[in-house]
């Protein structure tokens, strides 16, 4: 038996309207529904946890309370029709020490699930906190254990506040202190000007005199109500004298320690109004102040001295001594009553202690929105900055080690500071290619710069040095190249062969369509083509989500899934592509519109993602976020489905009439088609792949020549075939009588599926239909190949004259004729042309009699004349054409027959001086007998 081997077409392909089907099941989607408000489906990542399968949901707006912090869904997968889902209150969750701005954060926009160890980061970009009276927003990811349990926050442009310190007020309370209200006022007022709270500013109080009482410490209270709630209630304790270096050597050894932060500026303002009893102490006070980082002020109080007229000179020059800086940190006020004209000299003096630091990346990080993107690493975890920098954007990197940031200056060969003003939004995604030449390299998108995008290869090293090793850039203006980033390892060999680049808002064709460029690595990144959506989309945003997908229909190719998210009027769609050893097939192989699935559906293609199993298949399953849903696709098994055909007996012997069929004896044959199933994606073995099979005669442009039988060869037959088994079906027919033997009988078989919507579907490059020849028996020699030897005998009734012809034909039954002229009597109006044709030779097919004559005659009928079972049919039927082909039923053996042709003549007088030519023979014509007419054989 021998197979015939060819491509089938996928089920779909039989479906009317559905050309674009293939292995994404669309019947049978699962579909899990969130809070539309929260954007639950903005982001989705299958992820494995806890031995279970579950899909993480990002929701950017959900509310935890009264603000809007975003959160992260996780659903269980381990029942298709019942999923709950359930909040993970990441929003919850608080950076220590730091005063957090929640509301409107976006926890949730980006997600990047960690096979390796089953963790994963959700992020909020626009996370913020509080500085004095600023709001920076640097944004903050949070890292999430196997078990669901938060581990840590992730903050890489998160910089400390300006305003981060610990500041003790050493207040002098002695008698001397005069009204002590003015002083209480303030310190009022002074704590009102700091911006206390976590990560900011912490008070403590001391009042000093003979002796010395903590009034707070530094950590008692967290807020500017609560301190200055507490400065209300601070009484002046008294004292004969005024100790001075024993209050600022209290404050250095306990108020600093109680509550105090190592790494935060340490500041002690010192205000009294006398000179101290214990001034012998007070530069040693001072001095180990200093060594202990104390910043120091002084305020000087001349209120006592002024009152009672003594010169405080001395007094000035100990208060001098204490400043840090006497020209900067010492300030001095003629009462109590005016302490408060230097409140807000003060604070400004207090403030700029801390500013921009030396690297210059403080105020460039503060909204940086780090997280807007996130991406596993090895070492860690890369995010991108897109607000960093003028809003050029950043690459950062969280490892366990520490941060990495890259200064500044290393964006500026892509990022020229004369376009500063138009951000870039470096940052906007994140990824990683592993190379052959460079080994791993990272890579960030930047789709507004210079308005037309651009994305940087680079490598980035765990001291912060950032090298950029290439630079691709987009082509149109505003089509937000480089907002989609994804890397494809094609033959799964670690190393990454392609790298897609998306544009969603490309516009062409009067639409904002969207495409997606491929870039081949080498040690260059090279542009070997373009993805793009239907024909027919228009507003779909083509590129706005990519994911590469583990291998779907066996070929030994990873392929790609991308979102159109605004496709058919917001509702979107999803576009399947293979790719294959050069490249990518440019036609997307399937197009899943969102009101395939539901009607209900918007936004459908926003994320997508698809790595794991997860129905317990062993085939790799898709995932698609919308607008308040995220959508589960199966795959399919992908089969190939093998045909074989033998005929019994294998050629159509016509002469052998072994049945009968309408009272006619015929040549009876069978078929025996069979079908073998081989499975290119795993499937289950157990589960037959019910097919339809369709067969017939591919005979019509001709008579046909062979039947079904009407009794027991049936058209069509449902059969069902278990993976690497084989069925077979006997198909009986009968040929009917043909003159044409040569041309071999094709038989067709054609493979469908039962039911296209479930089950396994047929791999779209392998085709359904398998044509067989069957040809006729020939009577030749065992090489079929029949040489005849034809003779053609000829003659006419013309008087005596006869000219004999011979032809012996050709094995291409190419005839070779021999021309002449004949004499006819001028009273004949018909003749006769008797024509022997003999073989004598093996069997004749497709023998043919061309038969041509002069002008002057009229061809009348033509007939076999001795008795045979050859049959002559001349095709053309027009009586005035000078030339005609008949076919002689084949096949003509051994025989011979004649063949007698009538002619009606037509003659013309001639001169007498004419001559007719027969061969090398000269006739003289008499007028007075003859009428010359011509006839040419």
């Amino acid at each position: 038996m021998e197979y015939y081997t060819i491509l089938l077409l996928w089920s779909c392909f039989l479906l009317p309207g559905s050309w674009d089907c293939f292995s994404i099941d669309t019947k049978n989607p699962q579909i899990i529904q969130g809070p539309k408000e929260a954007q639950f489906g903005y982001t989705v990542q299958q992820h494995e946890a806890l031995g279970e399968k579950w899909l993480l949901v990002g929701a950017p707006f959900e509310k935890s309370g009264e603000n809007q912090t975003g959160d992260v869904y996780r659903c269980p997968l381990a029942s298709r029709t019942d999923t709950n889902c359930s909040r993970l209150n990441l929003g919850e969750i608080s950076l220590k020490n730091v005063l957090e701005r929640k509301d409107k954060m976006s926890l949730g926009m980006s997600l990047a699930s960690n096979p390796k160890d089953n963790s994963f980061v959700a992020c909020g970009p626009l996370w913020s906190y509080e500085c004095g009276s600023s709001l920076y927003s640097t944004g903050i990811c949070s890292r999430v254990d196997s078990s669901f349990n938060f581990t840590r926050s992730i903050a890489p442009a998160f910089q400390r506040c300006e305003t981060y310190m610990d500041i003790v007020i050493v207040l002098d309370g002695s008698n001397s202190i005069y009204p002590w209200f003015e002083v209480q006022y303030f310190l009022i007022n002074i704590l009102q000007k700091f911006a206390i709270g976590p990560g900011q500013i912490q008070v403590g109080v001391v009042q000093y005199g003979e002796r010395v009482v903590h009034e707070f410490y530094l950590d008692d209270f967290h807020s500017v109500n609560e301190v200055v709630t507490a400065a209300y209630n601070i009484i002046q304790r008294g004292g004969e004298e005024t100790r001075t270096a024993l209050g600022i050597n209290v404050a250095r050894s306990q108020a600093f320690k109680r509550g105090g932060r190592p790494d935060a500026r340490k500041v002690m303002i010192v205000i009294t109004d006398g000179e101290s009893h214990d001034s012998p102490d007070l530069q040693e006070a001072v001095e180990k102040s200093e060594r202990d980082n104390i910043t120091l002020y002084g305020i000087a109080v001349l209120g006592y001295y002024n009152r009672r007229g003594i010169n405080p000179e001395a007094f000035l020059r100990e208060i001098k001594s204490i400043a840090t800086d006497p020209e900067e940190h010492f300030f001095n006020v003629t009462d109590e009553s005016a302490l408060k004209d230097i409140v807000d000299a003060l604070g400004e003096k207090i403030f700029s202690l801390e500013g921009t630091d030396q690297s210059g990346t403080a105020f460039g990080l503060q909204m940086s929105q780090a997280g807007f993107s996130s991406h596993i690493v090895e070492d860690g975890i890369l995010v991108g900055a897109v607000g960093a920098y003028d809003w050029n954007g950043a690459v950062l990197k969280e490892t366990q080690n520490g941060k990495v940031i890259p200064p500044k200056s290393s964006y500026l060969r892509e990022f020229p500071e004369e376009l500063k003003n138009h951000g870039a939004y470096l940052g906007y995604i994140v990824s990683s290619v592993v190379s052959a030449y460079y080994g791993q390299l990272y890579v960030a998108g930047a789709p507004r710069f210079n308005h037309t995008g651009k994305v940087i290869i680079f490598t980035l090293t765990n001291s912060g040095n950032l090298t950029i090793l290439h630079s691709l850039t987009g082509q149109q203006i505003g089509s937000y190249y480089g907002s989609e980033l994804t890397p494809l390892d094609q033959d799964n060999d670690g190393l990454t062969d392609l790298l897609l680049v998306a544009a969603p808002m490309y516009f062409s064709k009067g639409w904002e369509r969207g495409r997606v460029y491929i870039y081949r690595l080498n040690q260059q990144f090279v542009l070997e083509g373009l993805l793009e959506a239907s024909d027919e989309a228009q507003n779909s945003r083509f590129g706005s989500a990519m994911s590469s997908l583990p291998d779907l229909n066996g070929d030994g190719y990873r392929d790609l899934v991308v979102g159109a998210p605004l496709e058919d009027d917001h509702r979107g769609a999803i576009y399947l592509f293979y790719s294959q050893q050069n490249g990518f097939h440019p036609k997307y192989k399937q197009r899943i519109a969102a009101v395939d699935i539901s009607s209900g559906l918007q936004f459908f293609g926003r994320s997508v993602h698809g790595v794991m199993d997860i129905n317990g298949d062993d085939l790799i399953d898709l995932s698609v976020g919308a607008l308040g849903a995220a959508v589960l696709l199966w795959s399919r098994s992908v089969v190939r489905v093998h045909i074989s055909v033998d005929f019994q007996p294998s050629k159509i012997n016509v002469f052998n009439k072994d049945c009968v069929r309408g009272g006619k004896e015929v040549t009876c044959m069978a078929a025996n088609v069979c079908v073998a199933v081989t499975a290119q994606t795993p499937v289950t073995k157990t589960q037959g792949v019910a097919l339809k099979l369709n067969w017939g005669f591919d005979e019509r442009r001709y008579m046909p020549r062979a039947v079904l039988d009407a009794a027991e060869g049936q058209p069509s037959s449902n059969i069902s075939v278990l993976p690497e088994t084989q069925q077979c079906e006997h198909v009986y027919f009968h040929v009917h009588e043909t003159v044409d033997y040569t041309r071999p009988i094709v038989f067709t078989v054609e493979v469908r599926l039962q039911d296209p919507d479930n089950g396994p579907v047929l791999d779209d490059g392998w085709p359904t239909t398998l044509r067989s020849e069957l040809p006729f028996w020939n009577g030749c020699d065992e090489d079929d190949k029949c040489v005849p030897n034809l003779i053609l005998q000829s003659n006419t009734d013309l008087l005596d004259r006869r000219c004999k012809i011979h032809c012996a034909l050709s094995s291409d039954m190419s005839s070779l004729f021999r021309s002449g002229e004949r004499i006819v009597e001028a009273s004949r109006r018909r003749m006769l042309v008797e024509i022997r044709l003999e073989n004598d030779g093996e069997n004749a097919y497709s023998t043919r009699l061309h038969i041509s004559h002069s002008a002057n005659l009229q061809f009348s009928s033509l007939m076999v004349k001795t008795p045979s079972d050859l049959a002559v049919e001349c095709q053309t039927a027009d009586r005035l054409i000078l030339q005609r082909s008949c076919n002689i039923s084949g096949p003509f053996m051994r025989s011979q027959t004649q063949v007698r042709l009538h002619t009606t003549v037509t003659c013309w007088h001639i001169p007498i001086t004419s001559t007719a030519t027969q061969d090398s023979c000269l006739t003289k014509v008499r007028a007075s007998k003859f009428t010359a007419c011509y006839m040419l054989l």
